[in-house]
């Protein structure tokens, strides 16, 4: 990237931020993995294209143009966009009522779709509603990842075992009929399978920096080629992906009508979400295994004009594809380059190659999908995940749980659910401590030590979160028992330095506290508060009530002006001695030693009392 650059330069044009990675170092890597996935998304795009109720082509289409903009516009290094599985399901589903599949008008409310979805990712973008990535926990990606690449490897068992299961099962589904056709298994299909398999794990091992995915293409493809010449096609019946129409993406022309428009604004809604949705995990979660971070608001832009883009040169609705990035990454992609050239080697891989592709073996695909979703799941997060918080394994539970027996976009959305309801739950309870000024440290510095005396008239506490609507009830709760517990620590002084945050709702709550203080005789203080927290105060109208002078930078000023108004004919009687400014007093002096082994004593006598 050029320094010099004005940044809004960079911001229109994010390519520049990873096009100086590029090199010969990095090509001849990204070459390989565009190439393989230019291969692999043959038969995948055909496949979805039937799903969506599209021809077969357009499948195709959709893994050219999308792919080469999501790529140049995103953000991240090893994403490829074009149509999913998830994707056609829920086209077919929203077109199907007001269009025959495959027809004319059909294909064309499928374009619409597809540019209203773009306009409303490439909104969501410029809104920096990307941000919403910062609540897909790590929990949620490592789920939906395992999840994803067991369904790979499931949904590919009847390829690679050259049975007919029915498509759009989920897991349990597909294991059943599975069981059902163990006694018509193909093994002519399975030893392909295998040969695929073994031939690209040894590659990889003995070769690591060669193309193995594509090798094991090739030896699968080589060994169906073998048995059909030597025991004829009859016998072995080992299906190929079929041949491919030879013709580049026509320019389209989207419906922009008002009633078309209208009938499919839900539609669209309801896909952008999921769609976006998917494209950010899957980009986050590869994203942590090249050690890349992903900026949310870039990669909603790029399938934004990925998706317009699209629309005009006959794709319908792209999103980021699970199995194509981690095959992409694992084809040893460097930059995003890798994903622009499987986009362009698609083109003449349809118009050359796409007649010879009745060659290449099913079976072949899903041995090299295995290899994929092995490599995708990740034991040792998982490992950890499961020893180190029941929160984040109930997420990764109900992640897993939901990709595999309900649909994967609903086990993101569950995922995200609940992290939010976590996190609202951790927010919702800042942490609360006493504190007392420590006669052994240097400067009395404030500690939390229930050995140490406490002043009887001041209570001092920290704060440590946000006060806001959601963490209101919880905070009056810790006031009220200190009120009940000890009424005669009339005083209350917060340390606010860790409020980072407070609303309406919070400015009322403290409000409200003071109130009761002042009505025992007492007063509400605050000790270092952040400007932040001061200004909100203020904004609310909240801050003429609590006082501003209420408010102390540092602990000594807070100290010295709260010791002012406190009722010294009790001063008189303590023995905490606790301040500086307690000494001052004329009255019966205890040393600090002996108040604190007192105090001691008496905390380990409720102790032993507790656990009597």
């Amino acid at each position: 990237m050029n320094k010099n650059q004005p940044e809004w330069f960079i911001k229109f044009f994010p390519f520049t931020k990873w096009f100086p990675m590029v090199g010969a170092g990095t090509l001849k890597f990204d070459v390989i993995a565009g190439l393989t996935g230019a291969l692999v998304v043959l038969p995948q795009g055909v496949a979805f294209a039937s799903i969506a109720g599209m021809p077969p082509e357009y499948g195709l289409y959709a893994g050219m143009v999308p792919a080469i903009i999501a790529a140049l516009f995103g953000s991240s290094w090893h994403l490829v966009s074009g149509p999913t599985t998830a994707a056609s399901i829920v086209i077919l589903s929203s077109l199907s009522g007001f269009a025959e599949p495959t027809t004319e008008q059909y294909i064309v409310l499928a374009f619409t779709l597809t540019f209203m979805v773009g306009v409303i990712e490439l909104i969501l973008g410029i809104a920096r509603m990307g941000e919403v990535v910062s609540f897909i926990s790590h929990s949620v990606i490592v789920g939906f990842t395992a999840g994803a690449a067991i369904l790979i490897g499931t949904k590919q068992l009847k390829n690679f075992f050259g049975v007919p299961i029915p498509r759009g099962g989920h897991l349990h589904d597909i294991l059943y009929h599975f069981t059902l056709q163990v006694p018509n298994i193909n093994y002519y299909a399975v030893a392909v399978g295998l040969v695929t398999i073994l031939s690209g794990l040894l590659i990889k091992k003995l070769f690591p920096k060669f193309p193995y995915l594509i090798v094991s293409m090739f030896a699968g493809t080589g060994m169906a080629i073998g048995l059909d010449m030597m025991l004829g096609k009859d016998v072995t019946q080992i299906a190929t992906i079929g041949s491919i129409p030879d013709t580049l993406p026509p320019l389209s022309s989207p419906d922009f009508s008002f009633k078309t428009i209208q009938q499919l604004f839900m539609p669209a809604i309801a896909i952008t979400l999921f769609a976006l949705t998917e494209a950010v995990s899957i980009s986050k979660s590869i994203g942590m295994r090249s050690g890349q971070r992903i900026d949310g608001n870039q990669e909603f832009i790029a399938q934004g004009l990925s998706n317009i883009a699209g629309s005009f040169f006959s794709g319908y609705v792209a999103t980021g594809s699970f199995n194509r990035s981690g095959l992409n990454y694992q084809a040893g992609a460097k930059t995003p380059v890798a994903a622009i050239l499987a986009g362009l080697f698609l083109i003449p891989i349809v118009i050359f190659v796409a007649p010879y592709s009745d060659y290449i073996p099913n079976a072949a695909m899903a041995g090299i999908l295995f290899i994929v979703a092995w490599g995708l799941i990740d034991f040792k997060a998982i490992k950890h995940i499961l020893h180190s918080s029941k929160r984040e394994t109930a997420i990764f539970i109900v992640v897993v749980g939901g990709a595999l027996f309900i649909d994967l976009e609903v086990a993101i959305f569950s995922g995200v659910i609940l992290s939010l309801v976590f996190y609202l739950m951790r927010v919702a309870h800042p942490n609360i401590v006493p504190r007392v000024p420590d006669a052994r440290l240097p400067g009395r510095k404030f500690t939390t030590d229930l050995s140490l005396p406490e002043c009887p008239q001041l209570k001092i506490v920290r704060v440590d979160g946000a006060l806001f609507f959601g963490s209101v009830n919880y905070v009056e709760d810790y006031f009220d028992e200190y009120r009940n517990k000890n009424p005669e620590q009339k005083y209350l002084a917060i340390v606010s330095s860790g409020i980072h945050f407070t609303d309406i709702a919070g400015g009322e709550a403290l409000v409200a506290e003071r109130k009761r203080r002042k009505s025992m005789g007492g007063d509400l203080f605050f000790i270092n508060p952040k400007k932040q927290f001061f200004n909100t105060l203020d904004q609310s109208g909240s801050l003429a009530t609590l006082n501003p002078k209420n408010f102390f930078g540092t602990k000594g000023a807070a100290l010295a002006g709260i010791y002012n108004k406190l009722d010294k004919t009790v001063c008189e009687g303590c023995t905490a001695r606790i301040f500086n400014e307690c000494p001052k007093v004329k009255g019966k002096s205890v040393s600090v030693k002996s108040s604190l082994t007192g105090k001691k004593k008496e905390v380990k006598k409720k102790a032993s009392k507790k656990q009597k």
